[in-house]
């Protein structure tokens, strides 16, 4: 296993090797998760989805870096401002189907056998999803997506370090969407 450093973390993340994107988490993180937090301290809760989204981006789009025309770090901190600006997109999208005025709210019947059946098939939605991942990584995803654990929290009581705990969730999300591409083209 090569050990990424400053000069050769960029070829490993083009040649999809963990280590390269693990020593940009190490390097750049904190900086990236700044430039985040400025952006999103409305949302303090959508911090972490964002910084996997940015370092998702930066696995998917290494290949447009180019060190001739800037710095690593300088390129990184673009794709952590723009997915913030994404999220603040996504979070006012959300935030517009939310303001209805109260008086024109209809409050239904709730149909209590409708939405146990509605629930089993989430569940069990749920659970095909799921199956492409480890158990340890299912129990990850459970806790973090479903049961809305803080990602550092649910890390801790599987005894996933919190770096590791966000490659997993990368890594998990990357063979998640391969799977849907799959069953799309099937």
């Amino acid at each position: 296993m090569m050990k990424a450093n400053e000069n050769n973390f960029v070829e490993l993340i083009k040649k999809r090797r963990e280590e390269g994107l693990l020593y940009v988490i190490d390097t750049y993180g904190s900086l990236l998760y700044s430039i985040v937090r400025r952006r999103l301290f409305t949302a303090p809760d959508r911090v972490d989805e964002c910084m996997n989204d940015i370092f998702l981006g930066i696995w998917e789009n290494i290949n447009s870096f180019d060190k001739e025309k800037g710095s690593f770090e300088g390129w990184a901190a673009g794709v952590a401002r723009l997915e913030a600006i994404d999220m603040l997109r996504r979070i006012q999208r959300e935030l517009r189907f939310q303001a209805v005025p109260l008086e024109d709210v209809e409050i239904p019947q709730e149909d209590v056998s409708l939405l146990e059946l509605t629930e089993l098939e989430l569940s069990g939605e749920t659970k095909k999803i799921l199956e492409c991942l480890n158990p340890k990584d299912r129990e990850l995803f459970c806790r973090i997506f479903m049961g809305e654990e803080e990602p550092e929290k649910a890390g801790a009581a599987l005894g996933i370090s919190r770096d590791n705990v966000y490659v997993r969730i990368f890594r998990g999300k990357q063979k998640i969407r391969r799977k849907f591409k799959e069953r799309k083209r099937a």
